[in-house]
């Protein structure tokens, strides 16, 4: 089994900043791309940043310039700097990642975390 457990989401005012950690445990051989996504009340769920194992990234093009994604392959883990936080970023972060758990097989699969809520106040 795998899971991915994400941590530092909270409460910060306009213009702040967080720091969201995601680590993944388990049954892992290899993980391709980590991301974040986000949901707000009443709203899809969204990409808002995206990383390969080899560390090329992707953002939405709401967060680029303020968010910075990046990850830890020797711990397993992806972060998401968020910078000059905006009250339109409050929505609960999930982390995602595909991860390939057996050298014998070549197929992986997309596992989630279990959400952190991001809520910035104006």
């Amino acid at each position: 089994q795998v899971q991915l457990v994400e941590s530092g989401g909270g409460l910060v005012q306009a213009g702040g900043s967080l720091r969201l950690s995601c680590a993944a445990s388990g049954s892992i051989f290899s993980i391709n791309t980590m991301g974040w996504y986000r949901q707000a009340p009443g709203k899809q769920r969204e990409l808002v940043a995206a990383i390969t194992s080899g560390g090329s990234t992707n953002y939405a093009d709401s967060v680029k310039g303020r968010f910075t994604i990046s990850r830890d392959n020797a711990k397993n883990t992806v972060y998401l700097q968020m910078n000059s936080l905006k009250p339109e970023d409050t929505a609960v972060y999930y982390c995602n990642a595909n991860i390939r758990t057996s050298p014998l097989y070549v197929s992986s699969s997309n596992y989630w975390g279990q959400g952190t809520q991001v809520t910035v106040s104006s």
